[in-house]
């Protein structure tokens, strides 16, 4: 399964002051994930890439300077602008994935070779991802916590998550 290089990160929402200072939405797990970027770009094949001078937290989002970006007029341009990173920039550890990897995995049962569907969104609810499994031919969504119980293997090469669902976890489950 063919990877994207360039994953969206967040989304400049507003501007911040008088200075050129932006205020960004992140799409990440962690705000603190996006200040760690050097680079960033503005379109989904890396070409215009922006060098990120200054980021903090404040609250939900992060102010940014970006390089040639010195006032409020400029800074008013890009509000709307989605930004991306480089996956090559980001090493996950053993078992994290980029949610944009696992949207469109086949989830298959470990034990029968039942295939659920697919995985069509990652809910992050705090304690434990939550996997929407949608199954097409019985157009029925499953959700299946994203735990070591459950989540048995990915494979991103093959395409395929396995699982082995939780007594009553599904209808069907046994």
């Amino acid at each position: 399964m063919k990877q994207k290089q360039f994953l969206e990160i967040g989304k400049i929402t507003n501007v911040h002051g008088l200075h050129g200072e932006v205020k960004v939405y992140p799409w990440c797990d962690d705000a603190a994930f996006l200040c760690s970027f050097d680079t960033l770009y503005t379109d989904k094949n890396g070409k215009n890439a922006v060098n990120v001078l200054n980021a903090r937290i404040q609250g939900n989002v992060v102010l940014m300077q970006l390089e040639g970006c010195t006032d409020r007029n400029q800074a008013e341009k890009l509000r709307g602008t989605v930004l991306y990173m480089d996956r090559e920039e980001v090493e996950l550890e053993e078992g994290c994935y980029f949610i944009q990897d696992l949207i469109g995995l086949k989830v298959i049962d470990a034990d029968t070779g039942k295939i659920w569907g697919t995985i069509r969104d990652v809910m992050q609810t705090g304690a434990n991802d939550v996997y929407s499994i949608w199954n097409e031919e019985d157009k029925k969504e499953y959700l299946a916590p994203a735990i070591p119980e459950v989540v048995l293997e990915t494979s991103l090469e093959n395409g395929t998550m396995t699982i082995r669902p939780l007594k009553g976890l599904f209808d069907d489950a046994d």
